[in-house]
């Protein structure tokens, strides 16, 4: 049994098998990207063990198009909320069988010689690559820094994750308390060593919009406190467009040493944190807002700069002046980002993403602003050697056959 088992991880039909399965996989997941959106698309097709009906149905019925049948696309909301039946191997099965498929073959098949040595570095190459790549869907973060110039932070937001943020007023720094999004679950109640009171979600929406009136397809929000009493919220399908994304709601109940302190609504797309409570002389207040990540060290927008071709409105370069004061390190510098001319400092890149500046902005009497893009990828080297290893390992084997194939040569 155990010999079948070996033989069947290390068999070459296995690795076309997956490499052909992997060709599907691509092709069918570029072409579910308009239907479904991108992040719907990379979940249920590469970022998933296996692939379900309803993502791969929708995938189908666009290919049918570029042969002329048309059908009803499938849309985000519809494959999201059908019910999952697995189809075909997703990105993540195929890429560990195929790792596990690769160094199995190397402990069982190949043994270490000169003359193999570059068919040695080219898989070893390969195998960064696969775990390199598992390690930046693991790790990697990505999110924004958005300042007005002399604004100063040390966080950026991911607008795509949510947390339930419960934050304890101090006089120098606050204490935060972050509830991922996905313990929101209606009727739980919430508890935290560091909380002094408890609370209950009565009421959830995972993508939702609010108004000020009862416009039809609205329901009141069942809250007494803050703003919620004034607030009508409508359940909406999920987003799927690249510049859209879901915007969810909840309502809390507070429960202090047994006793209730009101009901309230929460959402990020609030300005303003919606609870304030004291205990025990301690000021404590309650946020639902987009995720955030905090660094030890601050960053000040300094100047944005909006560069346009002389005589023309076309954009010519986006800038940023920004000062960098890390108090654990004791660095204090300015720097410019620019485009093709990130800043890497402490295992984060910005990248200049967005600008708001210029003429337009102080016509306006309005603040420049500049947004960047933070990328954490702490895997970020792995494609560079594991590209550098791959072709290092092709020429080195290459030029292992040319001197054989020179030395056989005969003379004329």
């Amino acid at each position: 049994m155990i010999d079948k088992f070996i033989k069947l991880i290390t068999s070459l039909k296995l690795t076309v098998v997956c490499l052909l399965c992997s060709l599907v996989v691509v092709f069918f997941g570029t072409m579910a990207q308009d239907p479904l959106g991108l992040y719907i698309s990379q979940e249920r097709f590469f970022h998933s063990f296996f692939i379900d009906w309803a993502a791969m149905w929708a995938s189908v019925k666009k290919t049918l198009q570029m042969f002329g049948v048309y059908m009803t696309p499938s849309t985000g909301a519809q494959v999201l909320q059908a019910q999952w039946v697995p189809v075909f191997p997703g990105g993540y099965l195929l890429g560990s069988v195929l790792l596990i498929n690769l160094i199995a073959t190397h402990f069982t098949k190949f043994k270490w010689t000169k003359a193999k040595s570059g068919i040695f570095l080219t898989h070893a190459g390969i195998i960064l690559l696969l775990v390199g790549q598992l390690f930046t869907d693991m790790f990697a973060k990505e999110s924004n820094l958005r300042l007005e110039e002399g604004q100063t932070k040390n966080y950026s937001i991911d607008a795509r994750k949510n947390e339930l943020a419960v934050v304890k007023i101090g006089e120098n720094s606050n204490r935060v308390i972050s509830i991922p999004e996905s313990k929101l679950k209606v009727g739980k109640v919430i508890s935290h060593p560091e909380m002094p009171f408890q609370l209950k979600v009565t009421e959830y929406w995972k993508s939702s919009d609010i108004s000020g009136s009862d416009a039809p397809g609205y329901m009141k929000v069942d809250a007494t406190q803050g703003i919620g009493p004034r607030v009508y919220v409508k359940s909406i399908p999920a987003a799927t467009a690249m510049d859209a994304r879901d915007i969810p709601a909840v309502v809390v109940e507070v429960l202090d040493s047994g006793h209730g302190h009101g009901t309230w609504f929460s959402t990020p797309s609030l300005a303003r944190r919606q609870f304030h409570h004291d205990h025990d002389g301690n000021q404590w207040e309650i946020a639902f807002r987009f995720k955030r990540y905090y660094t030890p060290y601050s960053i000040t927008l300094l100047e944005a700069k909006h560069d346009k071709y002389k005589g023309t409105e076309i954009p010519r370069n986006f800038s940023s002046v920004v000062r960098i004061e890390d108090s654990v390190s004791g660095e204090n510098r300015e720097t410019k980002i620019f485009m093709n001319n990130p800043l890497r400092y402490a295992g984060k890149t910005y990248y200049q993403y967005q600008m708001a500046a210029g003429e337009m902005m102080a016509s306006r009497g309005l603040k420049s602003t500049s947004t960047l893009q933070v990328v954490q990828n702490p895997s970020w080297l792995a494609p560079y050697l594991g590209c550098g290893i791959v072709g290092l390992g092709l020429v080195i084997q290459f030029l292992i056959h040319l001197v054989k194939f020179a030395k056989k040569r005969k003379p004329a």
